[in-house]
């Protein structure tokens, strides 16, 4: 009789507007607002239970795989240190004994891409382990049980607005207050207003990636400081979160390129090597070949770039380009966040 392999797949997310006011301390002093919606392109997991004694791990996209004695807590540490940290809670508060398994994951995109997508894969294991063991969470809680997995026992620096959009999925307004409360509004936003939006924004991996932590531990240290410059520029990233969701609830989808604009311009201030050289050079690249906006996903420093193309401005910024080692990703928005199955 075969195994059965339980398994789960969570969309990673293209920040629209807002990105940076979902990190504390800013988001507990003032309240943060994002605006966000999931893609075609996701991180995976899938569960194989077993008798033995072994907690296998293994990442098939980074080519990484560890073997550790079953226990109620494995040691923290790389490789596959999001994995190991998953395990860990999961044991101490759900399963309350070790559990001998083989853990596989990958994810679509490669890492420090600006997608969420170290939070997404969080989510994503989190999805199997309830699959498997019929944990009884919700989709607020495995949010949440992601965050403080990342955030709180990892102790990694980062945002809030990932865990989220990988479990609830689809088009969503989030607001960030004190005491990590976290609201979810789903935006009914039309169909035509959808596929437009999909149409104009072109979604470029610059081929080169980053590692996030640093640039927002940055952020964080200038808003604890009250640095005056980058609290306001975090404040119209906010506003900006109201514009794109107004932009696009009444279907004003070419605003939303200088929505973009205006929030990246803001963006910068927020710390430094959220930019680079070759960034700005695409940048100027795209807006050259017709893009009205654009911006860098995610806290910065490399990864993926958006830019709104309207009319058919996407061939001749897609040509544009070409001149750089990175490469135009096509995808299509989501509405639904994480799934989960057994086979």
């Amino acid at each position: 009789m075969r195994k059965k392999i339980f398994r789960s797949r969570a969309p990673l997310r293209i920040g629209l507007a807002g990105g940076g006011t979902d990190v504390s301390p800013y988001s507990d002093l003032y309240g943060g607002a994002v605006l966000n919606a999931t893609i075609s392109l996701y991180a995976h997991a899938s569960i194989e239970l077993s008798e033995g004694t072994e907690v296998i791990l293994e990442a098939m996209d980074k080519g990484e795989k560890v073997c550790l004695p079953a226990g109620e807590k494995l040691p923290l540490e790389e490789p596959l240190l999001l994995l190991r940290g998953v395990y860990n809670r999961i044991v101490r508060d759900f399963i309350r004994h070790p559990v001998s398994l083989r853990l596989t994951t990958s994810v679509d995109v490669p890492p420090g891409s600006g997608l969420g997508t170290s939070s997404t894969l969080v989510v994503a294991v989190i999805g199997a382990f309830v699959e498997a063991f019929s944990l009884p969470l919700g989709e607020y809680e495995i949010a949440r049980l992601a965050y403080e997995v990342e955030r709180i026992d990892l102790g990694q620096a980062g945002g809030k607005q990932d865990q989220y959009a990988a479990t609830f999925g689809g088009v969503n307004f989030m607001e960030f207050y004190s005491d990590e409360r976290v609201i979810v509004n789903p935006l009914r936003v039309k169909a035509e207003y959808l596929y437009e939006l999909e149409h104009n924004l072109l979604l470029y991996y610059t081929a080169t990636s980053r590692f996030s932590s640093s640039i927002i531990e940055s952020q964080r240290r200038r808003i604890s400081e009250g640095q005056e410059k980058s609290i306001e520029a975090t404040h119209r990233l906010k506003e900006e979160a109201f514009r794109m969701k107004e932009a696009l609830l009444k279907g004003r989808i070419d605003e939303i390129g200088d929505i973009l604009e205006t929030g990246f311009r803001y963006k910068r201030q927020l710390a430094e090597g959220i930019s680079t050289p070759l960034i700005e050079e695409i940048y100027e690249t795209a807006r050259a070949a017709g893009a009205t906006g654009g911006k860098i996903s995610g806290a910065g420093g490399g990864g993926f770039m958006v830019f709104y193309c309207p009319g058919t401005t996407r061939y001749a910024v897609s040509e544009a380009l070409s001149a750089f080692e990175g490469r135009v990703f096509p995808y299509h928005f989501v509405k639904h966040g994480l799934l989960t199955w057994t086979v």
